[in-house]
Formats: C-alpha cells, sequence, structure tokens
C-alpha cells in the first residue's frame, strides 16, 4: 500500500487538509513572524520572498498540509510529510510551524498526534530532522515521545538533529 501523503486529518482542535496553491496569502500572514522562525535554519522565512520559495517547495513536494483552527477554520499552520522510504519503512515529517497564538504544546501535540497516527498506518518510523540551535523544536518533539538518534544532513545540506518515534514506542491514542 502506498501512502497517502496529503490526508484529510480532523482533530479536536484542528485540522489538517492538502496545501494548495490559493492558500499563499492566509498562510503567509501566519508565517510572517519573524519569532516564528528566530530559531530555525531559515531565519529569514518570515519575508515574503523566502517564504514565497518555501511555499513553492512545500507544493511541489506533495506532501504538504495546512493546519487550520477547528472552531474557527482560519489558518493557524502547517507542516509536511516527506521522504516516503518504503524499503526502511520509514517517513519524515517536519516543516512545522504554528502561530504564536497556538504555541503551548496542544496543537502542535494534536497536529502531530494526527499526523503519526496516520504514518504508523504506512511506515514503522518517522523521523524528525530539527537544527541544533532550534531548541524550541527539540524540546516540542521529545514532549511527544520522539528520541535523539543521531544526526545527518537535511535536504538543504545543513546539519540537523535526527529525533525518532517508532510505531511500537508510540504512547498516544
Amino acid at each position: 500500500m502506498s501512502f497517502d501523503l496529503q490526508p484529510i486529518l480532523n482533530g479536536e482542535l484542528l485540522r489538517l487538509r492538502p496545501l494548495r496553491p490559493d492558500d499563499f496569502h492566509d498562510l503567509f500572514a501566519v508565517a510572517s513572524d519573524p519569532l516564528l522562525w528566530e530559531q530555525h535554519p531559515a531565519s529569514d522565512r518570515y519575508e515574503e520572498e523566502a517564504f514565497s520559495q518555501f511555499f513553492r517547495e512545500s507544493l511541489k513536494a506533495g506532501g504538504a498540509l495546512i493546519a487550520t483552527n477547528a472552531k474557527d477554520g482560519r489558518v493557524i499552520g502547517s507542516s509536511r510529510f516527506h521522504g516516503y522510504n518504503e524499503d526502511n519503512s520509514e517517513i519524515e515529517i517536519g516543516w512545522t510551524f504554528l502561530a504564536r497564538s497556538h504555541w503551548g504544546g496542544a496543537y502542535n501535540r494534536e497536529m502531530k498526534r494526527l499526523m503519526l497516527r496516520h504514518a504508523f498506518k504506512f511506515v514503522n518510523s518517522v523521523v524528525f530532522l530539527i537544527g541544533p540551535q532550534n531548541l524550541r523544536s527539540q524540546k516540542a518533539i521529545e514532549r511527544i515521545g520522539a528520541v535523539r538518534v543521531g544526526s545527518r544532513l537535511d535536504g538543504g545540506g545543513r546539519d540537523s538533529l535526527v529525533y525518532q518515534i517508532t510505531a511500537s514506542e508510540r504512547t498516544f491514542p
């Protein structure tokens, strides 16, 4: 069975659906906050030109999901499935960002829970690549049960820490 990279996933707090070209302005309104990117390797992503490139790459990658608030339908962020490796039974979840109004854990936890539940229908392992200086993301991913298993270069050639959750280790419903 082939991995469904762009599902529609519904939770109590948020809804994830495939990213579309007409989502640019709403998603950029969220991404234009410099504090979202201050620890990220691409710290200029709040600028429209840098975000435009990121957005185009997200669409082209085919696994990008937009997050909307379940209560009012407003765009609150984005995430992506990437690098499906059927032979290793692995997928990466990354490129996640949320509006600061939705920081604090509950929305990120639900987003990752929905994505992990979906991923584990197809793979045994999910990895997350995080920049060494991105302490906020490292702590957030550790809170949902990911374990640091090493390091490697990301798709942009930057050093990244590799965190992993396996189907047998998951501790959430």
